[in-house]
């Protein structure tokens, strides 16, 4: 199959991350079997997703060193958007392939299935191995397990190529991403009695303003890095949930904040000092008016940030192929900060812009996706071939 008939292939699998992603990796893992490439599978914590490793292999049977080529399976929801065409059903218009995950990131993951019978007859010096996740989207939950199955097996690639839209424009950093859910626990009575009460919402409250004035002060003061889009740690409150009725003063607030960190940056220096205001000035507060009073701030996602040396040979390769010089950092997170963790080199570069990406008609053209072949041809043919 081309390129154009494995995305249509991949776009109809709703791999949508609440999903299983089964199907597609079933798919995936015969067409390699097909073409005499082992695969393996790393499940967590259910049967019911899976990572996908193949590894085709060097000339001599050897699977040491090589490159690969990374992608995630899942997508977002298309809950709430309103789609001129079905999601789920890859639509040619003019120059455009319409679907979700067109760009992010299934048209890289149709790119790299489709040049597989291409590379399977070229006489490789070291291998290509293929790497597809799950659970990107909700916090890089999946391939955690894949490195780690790798590292046991004592499989060391050197290098890596995380295909998210780039406009097939090397990326060389991007930042990371720490999520938090905080709840702050009250106590109800009356409206009428606010005495009685403690109230978890006004608590609540003013934790997000000072996440807001932290975020000010980042966002005055820096670090800065100014190859960013956006050059500074950023910081911001996304969800909230609270109150039972209107004439009950709330016994319970929840809250979702997140912040973004340049890679210089210390993650843990900016959620101590958020423990340290809920701890020395916003829970004695509370106690005051309820001395069972509660805040909890509890992780729930985090995605290390990424930055590539210059010195890589990926880095020099990606370059030279694309024709690209402008260092280029990104706001967005993605899995190359965990390979990079794993110490292998890596750098982004994929088909597609990711203004499209979580998007209501979702597309990626048709040009890009003829760039990212003859990317990975060149990329191949100057590493293992």
């Amino acid at each position: 199959m081309n390129t154009l008939e494995w995305l249509q292939r991949l776009i109809a699998f709703d791999t949508t991350s609440c999903n299983s992603n089964m199907e597609l990796i079933d798919c995936v893992q015969d067409w390699f079997l097909h073409h005499r490439i082992h695969s393996r599978l790393t499940h967590a914590r259910t049967a019911a997703k899976a990572n996908l490793f193949a590894t085709l292999k060097a000339h001599d049977g050897s699977t040491e060193g090589g490159i690969i080529f990374s992608g995630h399976t899942d997508v977002v929801p298309v809950d709430g958007q309103q789609w001129d065409t079905h999601p789920f059903e890859a639509v040619q218009i003019e120059n455009k392939i319409y679907g979700r995950g067109a760009c992010d990131m299934k048209g890289f993951l149709a790119v790299v299935l489709a040049l597989v019978p291409e590379f399977e007859k070229l006489t490789l010096s070291q291998p290509i191995h293929f790497a597809f996740s799950y659970d990107e989207e909700i916090g890089c939950q999946g391939v955690p397990w894949l490195i780690a199955d790798l590292q046991k097996a004592g499989i060391k690639p050197k290098g890596c190529i995380v295909g998210e839209p780039t406009d097939m424009h090397p990326v060389v950093a991007h930042k990371g991403i720490q999520v938090f859910r905080c709840e702050v626990r009250g106590l109800s009575a009356h409206s009428s009695l606010t005495p009685h009460a403690c109230n978890a919402i006004e608590y609540a409250a003013k934790l997000i303003c000072y996440v807001r004035e932290l975020a000010d002060e980042l966002r005055r003061r820096g670090p800065f890095d100014q190859h960013f889009d956006v050059p500074f740690t950023s910081v911001s409150t996304n969800r909230i949930n609270g109150g039972t009725a209107h004439n009950i003063i709330p016994a319970q607030c929840e809250f979702i904040f997140e912040f973004r960190h340049l890679p210089q940056v210390e993650p843990h220096e900016i959620i101590d000092r958020i423990n340290a205001y809920i701890q020395d000035e916003l829970l004695p507060q509370m106690q005051r008016e309820w001395i069972n009073a509660e805040i909890v701030v509890d992780s729930i996602a985090t995605v290390p940030s990424f930055e590539s040396s210059e010195e890589t040979a990926i880095n020099h390769i990606a370059y030279a192929i694309t024709g690209k010089d402008e260092i280029r950092k990104v706001a967005y997170a993605t899995e190359a900060g965990l390979f990079q963790q794993a110490h292998i080199p890596t750098i982004v570069c994929g088909p597609g812009s990711i203004e499209q990406a979580h998007r209501p008609n979702e597309f990626v053209t048709i040009e890009q996706l003829r760039r990212c072949e003859m990317f990975l041809r060149r990329v191949v043919s100057e590493i293992v071939n």
